[in-house]
């Protein structure tokens, strides 16, 4: 499958991130993986979308997102220029006699323990996306119990995309 990811900056307002959703919705378009939080300008929201490429014509897309009224800026974040991560809970069977085995593979993969019962393990990872499924696919042999991850977050490597000029024109426009 050949994603794209998206980050889009819009005005930190209520119903923007409704309004970027239904853009999809109304086109028929599936979103992967969608992510919002703030900026370092409290006005200002970053929203990572992750879209199937093959399904979805990301040309028309970024096009659309464009013109809506509370969009500020938009942009497809290259992945070999990009930094990515993913936030995974994950509640693994752990058993007495497999449990040190368990945690050499969380230590593997830079996972941290942050809850133990007699059965059970809670890790959480942080990392790319295939660092997590790499993760996942080791820790099926012990029996996932449970599984939460967030969308995937974003930013181009240096200066290049979205930068601190996008969001000062945004706050002069928006005094004017």
């Amino acid at each position: 499958m050949s994603t794209h990811t998206l980050s889009v900056l819009v005005e930190n307002k209520p119903g923007v991130l409704s309004h970027v959703a239904g853009l999809f919705s109304r086109r028929a378009f599936n979103i992967s993986s969608l992510a919002v939080g703030p900026t370092q300008d409290e006005r200002v929201s970053r929203i990572t979308i992750v879209v199937d490429g093959a399904s979805t014509p990301v040309e028309q897309v970024i096009r659309q997102l464009d013109k809506l009224i509370r969009v500020i800026k938009v942009a497809e974040l290259d992945a070999a220029s990009t930094v990515e991560r993913e936030l995974a809970l994950i509640k693994v069977k752990a058993e007495p006699e497999r449990r040190s085995q368990l945690l050499e593979v969380a230590e593997v993969f830079g996972a941290s323990v942050v809850d133990m019962s007699p059965s059970t393990l809670v890790l959480e990872a942080v990392s790319s996306p295939g660092k997590l499924d790499a993760l996942l696919a080791m820790l099926d042999s012990y029996g996932t119990c449970e599984l939460v991850r967030t969308g995937r977050i974003a930013l181009a490597r240096g200066s290049d995309v979205i930068t601190k000029d996008d969001t000062e024109s945004y706050a002069a426009e928006s005094a004017a």
